[in-house]
C-alpha cells in the first residue's frame, strides 16, 4: 500500500471512528436525559406488548426506552364456570376475568387495537384509567361485533390502573366480567421482587342463589341493590385454591397487583398470616408501612408487597369476612421452605378448656323451604355432594380434602371417616367438639352442626367418601334420617 493511500484509508478510518464515537455519545446523552414533562420523553421503536391472563403479570419494562407501544385486545363473550355446578355468561377483556394485564411505562405512546369478535352479540368499548383523555378512551373506542378501533394516547403518570368497558348500561358490563390492570411503571422501573402475581376481585349478581345450579343470568334488581351473590378473586370461587394456588417460597418478597372491578362493592384485602410491609395505596406514590388490610375502592387498585418467612397456606380473603367463607372471596398463598421458629412456633400445647355452659355452634337455618332436587344415581349425588362441599366446606378441609395442618382434619383417605359412616353421618348433623385421632394424628378443634336437608347430607358424604382414596361408600337419605331420629 503506498503512503498517498494509506493516509487516506487512515483518515477515513478516523472520521468513521469519530462519527461513531458522536453518535454514541447523542445516544448516551439522550438515554441520560431527564423530562420534566412525561410528553415530551421520545418514543425509541415499535414494539408489540405482552399480555397475560391472571395470575400471571408481564416481565418489567421501567429499565427500557419509552416505546411506542401496541396492545392487541379482543373481546370475548362466553360460558364459563363460577363455581362447581354453576356456569354464567361473562363479558370478557382477552378471554379471562379480569382481563388481560397490560404493562407500559412512563413516556410510552400505546397505540390500542380493540377487537370485538363477531360471535358476540354487543357492542363494547373501554375506559383506562391510566389515560388522559375524553371517557379514558371509551368515546374513540366503542367497536360494533365483527369490528376493530384503534385509538393512542401518552403514557403520562406511572401507577396500577383499573379499565373497563363503559357502554350503557355500564353497570351490567363490569358486572359481566369487563375489567382489568394496567401497571404504567416510572422511568427506572420498580425494585426487583421475587413474585409478582395479579389479582382482582369482583361482584357477581344471579338470578338464583349462591350456589344454585345450572347457568345463571345476571340480575339487574340484584345489581341495584347492591345484593351481590358471588364476591370472587379473579372471576370465580375457587380460581386461586387447590392447584390453583399462588405460590412462593420462604425468604422471598412477594407483589401482589390488586384490583377491585366492583361494579358496587369496597375490598377490605387481607391476607391471613401476613403483614403488608408496604402498600402503595389506590396504586400511587404514597406508601404505608406495615399495613393489615387495606380499603381498595370499586374501580380501584393497591399494590401490596412482603416478605414470607414462614412456611404454609396463607389466605387472602375480603376481610368483609362473610364474603370470604360464604360468597367466594377467599384465594391461597402456599409457602415452601425451612420452619423458622423464632418467628412462629406452632402449637406449643393443647389442653382441655370446658367452661361453663359451652355449647356446639349450629349453622343458622332458613325460614323459606326451598324445593329440592333428589339425586337419581350415585353418579348425580357425588356431582350435587361436590357443589355443597364447595360452598360449605372447602374452606376448612380445601379443595384436595387435605385440611388445615393443626387445626382442621384432613378427609382425605381418612381413617376416622371410613371406620362409621353413622359417626361421620352424626358430626355433618350435630357437630364435633374435643380430641379426635385422625390418621395418626391428633385434632381438638370445633366443626359447627351443618343446616343441611337429609338428602345434602347424603350427597356430600357421598362425594366425600368417592374422593381422595375413601372407601367409595353410598351415603343415602334414609341413612341420615335414621341418624338424625336417634
Amino acid at each position: 500500500m503506498n503512503s498517498t493511500v494509506k493516509k487516506n484509508f487512515t483518515q477515513k478510518l478516523f472520521l468513521c471512528l469519530a462519527g461513531a464515537a458522536l453518535l454514541t455519545s447523542c445516544v448516551n446523552k439522550q438515554a441520560d436525559k431527564t423530562y420534566d414533562d412525561a410528553v415530551d420523553i421520545p418514543v425509541n421503536q415499535q414494539m408489540l406488548a405482552e399480555l397475560t391472563s391472571p395470575p400471571n403479570v408481564p416481565t418489567p419494562v421501567g429499565k427500557r426506552k419509552a416505546k411506542k407501544l401496541i396492545v392487541d385486545m379482543e373481546i370475548l363473550e362466553l360460558e364459563g364456570e363460577m363455581t362447581s355446578g354453576v356456569s354464567y355468561v361473562y363479558w370478557t377483556f382477552g378471554g379471562t376475568v379480569p382481563g388481560s394485564f397490560i404493562r407500559a411505562r412512563v413516556g410510552d405512546e400505546i397505540e390500542f387495537h380493540l377487537k370485538n369478535h363477531p360471535d358476540n352479540k354487543l357492542p363494547h368499548n373501554i375506559d383506562l384509567h391510566a389515560v388522559n383523555g375524553p371517557g379514558g378512551g371509551a368515546e374513540s373506542s366503542l367497536v360494533a361485533p365483527g369490528h376493530e378501533k384503534v385509538f393512542s394516547f401518552k403514557v403520562l403518570n406511572p401507577g396500577l390502573y383499573v379499565y373497563h368497558c363503559a357502554t350503557a348500561p355500564v353497570g351490567m358490563h363490569i358486572a359481566n366480567g369487563m375489567y382489568g390492570l394496567i401497571l404504567i411503571e416510572p422511568e427506572g422501573g420498580m425494585a426487583p421482587v421475587d413474585r409478582e402475581y395479579y389479582v382482582m376481585q369482583g361482584d357477581f349478581y344471579t338470578e338464583g342463589n349462591f350456589g344454585d345450579r345450572g347457568l345463571q343470568a345476571f340480575d339487574m334488581q340484584k345489581a341495584v341493590r347492591e345484593q351481590a351473590d358471588y364476591v370472587v378473586f379473579n372471576g370465580h370461587v375457587g380460581a386461586l385454591t387447590g392447584d390453583n394456588a399462588l405460590t412462593a417460597k420462604t425468604g422471598e418478597t412477594v407483589r401482589l397487583f390488586v384490583g377491585n372491578g366492583g361494579p358496587n362493592l369496597v375490598s377490605s384485602f387481607h391476607l391471613i398470616g401476613e403483614i403488608f410491609d408496604k402498600v402503595h395505596v389506590e396504586g400511587g406514590d404514597l406508601i404505608n408501612d406495615n399495613v393489615q388490610t387495606t380499603l381498595i375502592p370499586a374501580g380501584g387498585a393497591a399494590i401490596v408487597e412482603f416478605r414470607v418467612d414462614v412456611p404454609g397456606t396463607y389466605i387472602l380473603v375480603d376481610h368483609s369476612i362473610f364474603r370470604a367463607f360464604n360468597k367466594g372471596a377467599l384465594g391461597m398463598l402456599k409457602v415452601e421452605g425451612e420452619e423458622d421458629k423464632q418467628i412462629y412456633s406452632g402449637e406449643l400445647s393443647d389442653k382441655v378448656y370446658l367452661p361453663e355452659g359451652g355449647v356446639i355452634q349450629s349453622m343458622p337455618g332458613s325460614k323459606e323451604k326451598k324445593e329440592e332436587i333428589t339425586a337419581s344415581s350415585v353418579e348425580e349425588r357425588i356431582k350435587f355432594g361436590k357443589d355443597i362441599y364447595g360452598r360449605t366446606c372447602f374452606a376448612c378441609h380445601q379443595a384436595d380434602g387435605k385440611g388445615i395442618e393443626d387445626a382442621f382434619p384432613p378427609l382425605a383417605n381418612s381413617d376416622y371417616l371410613n371406620a362409621d359412616v353413622d359417626r361421620a353421618i352424626d358430626v355433618v348433623l350435630h357437630g364435633l367438639t374435643g380430641e379426635i385421632t385422625v390418621n395418626g394424628k391428633t385434632y381438638n378443634s370445633v366443626m359447627t352442626a351443618q343446616n343441611l336437608s337429609d338428602e345434602e347430607v347424603a350427597n356430600v358424604l357421598t362425594y366425600v367418601y368417592n374422593s381422595w382414596g375413601n372407601s367409595k361408600k353410598e351415603v343415602t337419605p334414609e341413612m341420615v334420617k335414621a341418624v338424625r331420629n336417634k
